[in-house]
């Protein structure tokens, strides 16, 4: 509450929240959880993450002993850098006035009691119309200790992109990368080396998958346009056919909402999310042939390259014949889901949802993916009963999770057990700085949040959710899940959850 100062924010408890989100390093946590590289990685969960079941191996098989699908990859045996969580062993960072306290162990748990004084007039107020739902939970124990309907399902809107994330980090490994490939088909009489008959570009579910001159990181349709025109000017093809693969994926490309600026055609081969304009980010106009569009960019490429096509570019499916020409590899999965979540990215929730399904062998379309983030998640042994993960993104309202489903998530990807998970932190948004929180938390009475409260929003028409982690006022990292699904003002109810959550920061209780 705050009686502590009002809503000032502590500069020790900016620096323990900046020391778990990433933003910083702090000397005295990289003293207390070391050794650290000098990239601020923590060495020792590096060397856990990538010996994690289900993270990958050299062979980066599924659980059945198959090979992962086109469009897997091998996990690194380096994970991807993580950052160590306020828990036991690792105090908050203070400065000044508590530190020697601060120094002998972690800040005091909040007490039941306190949080229900605290939180429940801003929970029954108005702006979150009836029956918002809350949940509380101690990051280091992962034990909760406040809740008001936290087992209740609730449309989660962006949310679950929370789910969606941990269930492909915890299959995938945070190393994991996406492939888009050229495969090069036999001709009759083939011979080794000769001139394929035809070339087909594979595409294997990366939506950052770039046209543009700058690919900014993200794997480039140009630079394997450049790799392929290569390869087959020196086998002597000069002339080629060309055709796209999207074969990765099943089922319809349609999102149960329609057409939408929010989301392109879920398919396994696109560029730049299908986007028709410059944006990176947020809405846009969508093409209506994501992966068409793709592939003519592609022979365009091949052409600047000295390799022409010849005739239309039209779908097909790689043959096992096919040998592989040329290949891409998306960002690190661990960037991938930073990015969804600090820019609510819809077109890369879908993706990981799929990745997921892939993973498992099993059929990558809306149900797959439903089915296979509920294992991953229940192999966690977080508690999914009463949850749908109708789609990854959380634009469909058949999605129902509860406020504890999402504050067991965020607790055990601060779990140093789950180090794979750590990006699920480190990509939230950071109240008042970054990504979809970076207009909020603007007003005097959520003051106490900027910068503190990491957390991911969700909105559709009546609904209004955040759930994400915050430092309190005596140094304890809280996770925390606040939904409501019948708001009739959305600029009130996201007010109402930026106060709740600041109180959480302001709480010295």
């Amino acid at each position: 509450m705050s009686g502590r100062g009002g809503w000032r924010l502590k500069t020790w408890q900016f620096t323990a929240a900046a020391a778990v989100s990433g933003l910083a390093l702090a000397s005295a946590a990289a003293a207390a959880a070391g050794p650290w590289d000098s990239g601020g990685q923590r060495t020792a969960e590096s060397r856990r993450a990538a010996l994690t079941p289900g993270t990958g191996d050299g062979d980066h098989r599924t659980e059945a002993g198959s090979p992962l699908p086109a469009g897997s990859d091998p996990v690194a045996s380096e994970a991807a850098a993580v950052l160590t969580p306020l828990e036991a062993g690792a105090p908050a960072p203070r400065t000044g006035e508590g530190a020697r306290e601060a120094a002998a162990g972690r800040g005091p748990v909040p007490t039941a009691a306190a949080l229900k004084v605290a939180l429940e007039p801003l929970l029954k107020a108005g702006g979150l119309g009836p029956g918002a739902t809350a949940s509380v939970v101690d990051a280091a124990t992962g034990k909760e200790v406040y809740g008001r309907g936290a087992k209740t399902s609730m449309v989660p809107a962006s949310t679950v992109k929370i789910a969606t994330g941990t269930a492909a980090l915890s299959v995938l490994g945070p190393d994991h990368r996406i492939r888009t490939t050229v495969v090069a088909e036999p001709a009759p009489g083939y011979e080794d080396g000769a001139p394929p008959e035809q070339i087909v570009l594979v595409g294997g579910g990366d939506p950052t998958l770039t046209a543009r001159a700058d690919a900014e990181g993200n794997a480039s349709l140009r630079t394997l346009a450049r790799h392929t025109a290569d390869t087959l000017k020196k086998r002597g093809a000069r002339t080629i056919r060309l055709a796209y693969d999207t074969s990765a994926y099943s089922g319809s490309t349609r999102h149960p909402i329609g057409p939408n600026e929010n989301l392109a055609p879920v398919t396994a081969l696109m560029a730049d999310e299908g986007r028709l304009d410059t944006s990176t980010s947020g809405p846009a106009p969508r093409s209506p042939r994501p992966a068409q569009d793709a592939a003519d960019a592609f022979a365009r490429f091949l052409a600047e390259r000295g390799v022409k096509v010849e005739g239309a570019v039209r779908a097909a499916t790689a043959t096992d014949r096919a040998e592989k020409l040329a290949d891409v590899r998306s960002a690190p999965l661990s960037a991938l889901v930073e990015r969804m979540l600090t820019h609510s990215d819809n077109d890369i929730a879908e993706a990981l949802a799929r990745q997921t399904a892939l993973a498992a062998g099993a059929k990558a379309d809306f149900a797959g993916a439903e089915r296979e983030t509920r294992r991953a998640l229940g192999r966690l042994g977080l508690p999914v009963d009463g949850a749908r993960f109708a789609d990854g993104s959380g634009l469909d309202r058949a999605d129902r999770v509860t406020a504890r489903l999402l504050t067991s998530l965020l607790a055990r990807a601060a779990h140093t057990d789950h180090p794979e998970l750590r990006p699920i932190l480190t990509g939230l948004p950071v109240a008042g700085f970054s990504g979809t929180l970076a207009g909020r938390y603007t007003g005097p009475e959520a003051a106490a949040g900027t910068g503190v409260v990491r957390a991911k929003t969700g909105t559709l028409t009546g609904v209004n959710t955040l759930a994400g982690t915050v430092v309190s006022a005596d140094g304890r990292l809280l996770a925390f899940s606040f939904l409501a699904s019948a708001t009739t003002d959305p600029t009130a109810a996201q007010s109402t959850l930026d106060r709740l959550a600041s109180t959480l920061a302001d709480c010295g209780c």
